[in-house]
């Protein structure tokens, strides 16, 4: 078993490092407190081939790997995990599904806009009525005159004001249960659709997440997404990479919060020394630090498995989801009591990383569903 990284790899690290340094940095503040999304980095991200990760070369992807997603995701994440979050959500969900499930003339009409930064991607599933329970879909779907229309609405939708195209589930057989719920490619500007309100969120304030809406919209008949009926199964395999996205976040934000509190105690004095010479704050670090690195072991092995491409991954990217994320919240939370007063104001990096945590434990399936997505696959139920 081997641990290392290429150096392929480690370089790819230092680029998304640098990146994040120069573009990402110095505006984390500001794009926090005006819930900014900074459109103008996508067409950035785009060229150093951050929102094509693992699709092909031949749809103008990087031909990467999970391993080297995790890598993206993480060092984003490090620095805001805002703007990780937007590119996740454009490459595991919506792209993922495109290049799944999509035809060829689908693939080469969305792939090389959404590879290239011309374009951002939306993934919607979860409703107002319809969150853990997404089998509880009401957006509905009907043939009219050879095409599809879509009524209902969408909630929590990443990218979902800025997006050019979103994958939007609908149901178009309501007896038929799992296997009633089909997927559409929703494309900006279409009769009927458009973004409702902007959430105005606790953390990852940068990112948009808000409604999408559809009054009598027309979607065209090759816009379905897949055979119809399989959307939501098709979902369910689709949110195996994305719990390796969001597990890739919660490591990232451990590991910057982990970061902030190391350099703030080697800064930061008390009663005539650093605090970091006290053990009460050594002991806190160690316990932050092993807890960082159990969580991108979790994470790491979950992409590797999903390179390898001959086994379902289920059970470990819902493990490393579901550890990541209570990890992340963990550490930012003892970041913060490292500290201290200053960890509560913002002119201080750790409240953020603690406010931005708590959703690694809530998006793509919270904790608890992660914990019986595990449970289903030990005992073999469904």
């Amino acid at each position: 078993m081997d641990f290392s990284f290429s150096d392929e790899q480690n370089q790819l690290r230092r680029t998304v490092r640098e990146f994040a340094a120069g573009e990402i940095s110095p505006h984390v503040m500001e794009w926090d407190e005006t819930a900014h999304f900074p459109a103008e980095l996508v067409p950035k991200m785009g060229e150093l081939g951050l929102l094509g990760v693992i699709f092909p070369e031949s749809y103008g992807g990087a031909g990467l790997g999970y391993v080297e997603y995790v890598i993206v995701i993480e060092e984003l994440a490090a620095v805001d995990a805002s703007i990780a979050l937007s590119v996740a959500a454009h490459n595991s969900l919506c792209s993922n599904h495109i290049y799944k499930f999509g035809t060829e003339a689908q693939r080469q009409k969305f792939l090389p806009r959404l590879t290239s930064g011309k374009m951002l991607g939306a993934w919607s599933l979860t409703e107002p009525g319809a969150g853990s329970d997404a089998g509880g879909t009401r957006t509905v779907a009907e043939r009219h005159n050879g095409a599809w229309v879509l009524n209902g609405s969408k909630t929590f939708t990443t990218n979902g004001h800025s997006a050019g195209v979103c994958v939007a589930m609908a149901v178009t057989g309501r007896d038929k249960g799992s296997h009633g719920i089909s997927a559409f490619l929703v494309e900006q500007g279409a009769k009927g659709f458009r973004p409702g309100k902007k959430e105005n969120k606790l953390g990852m304030r940068a990112s948009e997440t808000s409604e999408v809406l559809f009054s009598d919209c027309v979607v065209p008949a090759e816009n379905l997404l897949g055979k119809e009926g399989e959307g939501f199964i098709n979902s369910l395999q689709i949110l195996d990479g994305g719990r390796i996205s969001i597990a890739a976040l919660g490591v990232g934000i451990a590991q910057g919060a982990l970061s902030a509190a190391t350099k703030y105690s080697r800064e930061r004095k008390q009663f005539g020394k650093t605090i970091s010479e006290f053990q009460g704050i050594q002991f806190k670090l160690a316990d932050m630090a092993t807890q960082v690195e159990a969580a991108r072991a979790l994470t790491y092995r979950a992409a590797w498995l999903a390179d390898r491409g001959d086994t379902r991954h289920t059970k470990e990217s819902a493990m490393a989801k579901l550890f990541a994320g209570e990890v992340a919240v963990r550490v930012s939370s003892e970041a913060v009591q490292v500290f201290g007063g200053y960890g509560f104001v913002k002119d201080y990096p750790a409240e953020k990383f603690y406010r931005d945590s708590k959703l690694c434990t809530i998006g793509e399936g919270t904790s608890e569903i992660q914990k019986l997505v595990i449970a289903r696959q030990l005992l073999g139920t469904r």
